[in-house]
């Protein structure tokens, strides 16, 4: 794989090849190198094949005219007209089959570069930060990396396979005029061709803008229906799917207006490209028609130059395509050049070692973190987890509770202080490693939409199929799978909508079972669920938690009790800490968040009750005429 970064000045073509050129001209694949120099040697045979035709033309046209002055240098047997038509229409397929020769040979070169970059650039999309992705729409991500590879694929196989092609038929005809016709015919071509070349360059540089507005509205109207897909029962919950349709119409309504202006002006550059050529062409073949007119020239010399020019107008014509390609290439993968130039924002110190785990020791000191310089999360909090225990972190909202969280997954760098597992700093250790150490059970579980053994695998891919199944009976999990007709089969869905919430807790416990991390973070995992799915999902966590060190972040208090030790934070700060008898004790922030949560769960069970009373009033009501009508 080419190492060399890729980075392109926005807009410049050169620098796009420069950087692309190493992909395809790849340092580690000689069989590669050998398929671009046999496709270069048919490329000139092609075009060598292709120059002689016209000659054959010409040589038939006056033998059928009787008007040749010398005969041509060829055997006796191919100066019949019959035989020199069919030597014309020979070369032609022979051609056809160089050209043919020539692109099966680079498909293989320009496929494996598209495959280099974006593989690439997936790889430094999960790279980057997780600030990077919260700020950025996942629908327009993967329509910029579609589009980029695609003009990838454009670039590399329009600037092997059409310019070199291009460029050696211009001279190759060039010569043959200077030789046989004089400096008036090159010099006529030649200001044809530039003409030709100076409109194309110039309609397409106009037409990139219209081009880029119409990729924008594409992005914008992909990203609002993938988003709106996404939370489709969002959507209906609040019966907003008319505003949805209007959001994505108006962007359909820009891109449509910009792709027409797309395809106009496309007709208005093909337009002035063939009135330039035409014109050109007339005045060369105005010339050829006054010397056959004095006898300086044959009819099959008029036929000749007439070939010639017509043969040049494809790869003219190819000359417009080829920029214009390009150029909406580039425009295509100048965004995805922008992701693939975002510098990752957490980083591997050099020399970085393993993460080496004895006893799991956690230790937060003094840490200071804001994701704004002008927004405080943390100020300088301190505390220890230590090997085998359980500590959990409680407070209002917007304490900083789920930063801690991030902040131990190395998600972002704090600004001060420092976080240890057994005394090494997590930014002197490889990120691989110390994500290897932690495992996660998170309050929003989100699943792949594949299948369920898939899923709980996730945690460790090479599990058996034993392992994923002791894994689910472990989470509680294994009777609800083994009642579905899929099993472990079944799929569930994007993001996990088949399933409940209770489900995918089980799910994510199951995987989280399977990493076994000697470290683990239970963020909120059960604050989403009803209190009888609760205290299910809790014990299986209790099972979970079990001898690792164990950090709880909670929204319900009722979850922590057993705790050896809970935090309770207030705006970035620690403002108490302790058992939860010392911490009731204490009469402070926690003991009256406590009571607040009892007096609601109170209120919950008094709702509850007075529901299956009057469910119960109900059939009772429903039940006496049967009884009066026994009796």
């Amino acid at each position: 794989m080419a190492e060399k970064t890729v980075s392109a000045e926005r807009g410049s073509t050169f620098s796009t090849l420069r950087n692309l050129w190493p992909y395809m001209w790849a340092a580690d694949r000689p069989d590669l190198k050998a398929r671009i120099v046999w496709a270069t040697v048919f490329l000139v045979i092609a075009k060598l094949t292709l120059v002689a035709g016209p000659y054959f033309f010409k040589w038939a046209t006056d033998a059928l005219a009787n008007d040749a002055h010398t005969p041509p240098p060829l055997p006796v047997f191919l100066l019949a007209p019959v035989m020199l038509v069919i030597a014309y229409n020979v070369l032609r397929l022979v051609q056809l089959g160089f050209n043919q020769l020539r692109d099966a040979l680079f498909a293989r070169v320009g496929q494996h570069a598209v495959r280099q970059l974006a593989f690439k650039t997936f790889v430094h999309m999960h790279e980057l930060s997780l600030r990077f992705h919260l700020e950025r729409r996942t629908g327009g991500l993967s329509r910029i990396i579609e589009r980029g590879t695609k003009g990838i694929e454009t670039i590399v196989r329009f600037t092997i396979l059409n310019s070199l092609p291009t460029v050696l038929e211009f001279a190759l005809t060039a010569a043959i005029f200077a030789y046989a016709y004089g400096w008036k015919y090159v010099a006529v071509m030649a200001i044809t061709v530039w003409l030709y070349t100076w409109f194309t360059v110039w309609a397409s540089d106009w037409r990139i803008k219209i081009r880029r507005e119409m990729n924008d509205s594409d992005t914008d109207a992909n990203s609002k229906a993938i988003d709106s897909l996404l939370n489709f029962e969002t959507v209906k919950y609040f019966n907003n799917e008319r505003m949805e349709a209007e959001r994505f119409d108006r962007s359909m309504a820009r891109y449509e207006e910009a792709a027409t202006k797309t395809w106009t002006s496309l007709g208005w550059l093909n337009f002035g490209q063939g009135i330039i050529f035409g014109v050109g062409t007339t005045v060369i073949m105005v010339m050829s028609a006054f010397e056959v007119q004095a006898g300086t020239q044959t009819v099959g010399d008029f036929v000749f130059v007439n070939a010639m020019m017509m043969q040049l107008s494809v790869p003219l014509n190819f000359i417009g395509f080829i920029y214009r390609e390009i150029r909406q290439g580039l425009t295509d993968i100048e965004q995805m050049f922008d992701l693939l130039d975002v510098d990752q924002e957490v980083l591997d110190k050099p020399g970085a070692l393993p993460l080496a785990v004895e006893a799991a020791r956690v230790e937060f000191r003094d840490v200071h973190f804001a994701y704004d310089q002008n927004r405080q999360i943390l100020k300088g909090i301190s505390f220890e987890v230590p090997a085998g225990k359980t500590v959990a972190i409680v407070g209002p909202s917007g304490a900083g509770k789920s930063t801690i969280s991030r902040l131990l997954f190395r998600f972002y760098d704090i600004q001060r202080g420092a976080i240890l597992i057994d005394g090494q700093d997590l930014r002197d250790v490889q990120q691989e490693s110390l994500r290897s150490a932690i495992g996660m059970v998170p309050q929003d579980t989100v699943l792949f939409n594949d299948t369920i053994s898939y899923n709980i695998r996730y945690g460790r891919m090479s599990a058996t199929e034993d392992e994923v199944r002791t894994a689910a009976e472990l989470a509680q999990v294994a009777d609800f799978i083994e009642r579905l007709p899929d099993g472990y089969k079944a799929m569930v869905g994007e993001r996990g909508l088949k399933l409940s919430g209770g489900e995918k807790q089980r799910v994510a416990i199951a995987r989280t079972i399977l990493k076994a991390p000697p470290i683990l973070i239970l963020d909120e995992a059960t604050s989403a669920l009803d209190s009888h799915t609760e205290q299910e999902i809790q014990a299986a966590l209790d099972l979970v938690s079990r001898d690792r060190t164990t950090i709880v972040i909670a929204h319900r208090l009722s979850t922590v009790v057993g705790a050896d030790e809970i935090i309770v934070l207030k705006d970035g700060v620690i403002a108490e800490r302790g058992r939860h008898a010392e911490l009731l004790a204490q009469a402070g922030l926690y003991a009256s968040m406590w009571d607040r949560q009892r007096e609601a769960s109170e209120a919950e069970e008094r709702l509850r009750a007075a529901r299956e009373e009057d469910d119960l009033g109900v059939v009772t009501r429903r039940r006496t005429p049967e009884i009066a009508t026994d009796g």
